[in-house]
């Protein structure tokens, strides 16, 4: 794929960028021929990805995530996540309510003293989360002689009932419940530390196309690229609309992007990987930045109020992590989460 006007930003950059800007359309273009090496994700124990659990609640998520063999700690953050956006005063229309999003009478027969303390509060994680843990198991209990996947059927008796699971012989054909099977099942990639390298992005080389086509255009808070913001955009609108234009819908916000795929080490990532930053390199809900990883150590990113769309080193104090998005790993992400 040739990159268009790949000389344009030179002069705004300085003589500094010109070796960089000199290798991007290589680098662009070598995405593809230099994953060529690259393995798929290997079986192993599951660890969290770095920061895509809170840190209050990472030690919790690790513990009760290896409660049973039907669930896993990426699993497990991956329902918080879905349910709750790791808001424990979250409260679903339905009246769903904490972090795990428990129903109170579901609640009531099924919630545990996790953290010891004499008593089962709903809105404590230190007993929500392993409540939901619990139940988890319980469920997995349930449809344990049910043929597939013991943790599809799980979910899908946590969504529809283990009785449907049971008579259906598996995740029944209801479209609710077999989206949140989906859903779940492909967040927990995104949660789970990689144990090998991760398959490259197809779309990567289109999107870096189409940020660096915005090069110089002036940084716009809340902007979205629209006619009437006359094309200008924030960092997580840039990144949203770079990867629109290939088809794959990312969230607005930066921190929700991270979930967008499998997250790939410093010396791992390839061009058209997100690259995030953040003033707590503990939590990735409080990443505040998010550029388009080029090579040689560059981004393009939309910086801030004041500056133009340009190309930026990544290797900052503040340096949070990588996505190498999934169309999967979009499509999966919560379009809307309960509200405190």
């Amino acid at each position: 794929m040739t990159v268009r006007r790949a000389g344009k930003a030179w002069w705004w950059v300085g003589g500094g960028l010109g070796a960089c800007l000199g290798l991007v359309a290589l680098l662009v273009v070598g995405t593809y021929s230099a994953a060529a090496g690259i393995a798929g994700v290997k079986g192993g124990a599951v660890a969290l990805a770095k920061g895509s659990v809170p840190a209050l609640y990472q030690g919790l998520v690790q513990r009760w995530g290896n409660l049973c063999p039907a669930i896993n700690p990426a699993l497990l953050a991956a329902q918080l996540y879905q349910e709750s956006g790791w808001n424990p005063r979250a409260v679903s229309p339905a009246d769903a309510r904490g972090i795990a999003q428990f129903i109170p009478g579901t609640w009531a027969g099924h919630g545990i003293d996790g953290d010891g303390d004499g008593d089962r509060d709903i809105w404590d994680p230190q007993d929500a989360i392993p409540s939901a843990a619990s139940y988890d198991c319980e469920l997995a209990g349930y449809v344990k002689d049910v043929p597939g996947d013991r943790a599809n059927n799980m979910l899908a008796a946590y969504n529809a009932g283990a009785y449907r699971v049971i008579r259906h012989g598996g995740v029944p054909p209801i479209s609710e419940t077999q989206n949140y099977v989906r859903i779940i099942r492909s967040l927990e990639k995104s949660f789970a530390r990689p144990v090998g390298r991760v398959a490259p992005s197809q779309q990567a080389a289109a999107a870096i196309t189409y940020a660096q086509e915005k090069l110089g255009t002036p940084y716009l808070w809340g902007g979205t690229g629209t006619a009437a913001e006359n094309g200008r955009f924030d960092c997580s609108g840039l990144t949203q609309a770079a990867y629109g234009s290939v088809g794959v819908q990312l969230p607005r916000v930066a921190n929700d992007q991270y979930n967008a795929g499998p997250h790939p080490s410093r010396d791992e990532l390839l061009p058209g990987d997100l690259v995030f930053f953040s003033d707590d390199l503990t939590n990735s809900r409080a990443i505040r930045h998010v550029g388009i990883y080029v090579g040689g150590g560059y981004m393009i990113d939309a910086p801030r109020t004041g500056a133009v769309i340009r190309f930026d080193r990544i290797d900052t104090p503040d340096y949070f992590g990588a996505t190498r998005v999934t169309q999967e790993g979009a499509s999966a992400l919560p379009t809307h989460l309960p509200q405190a």
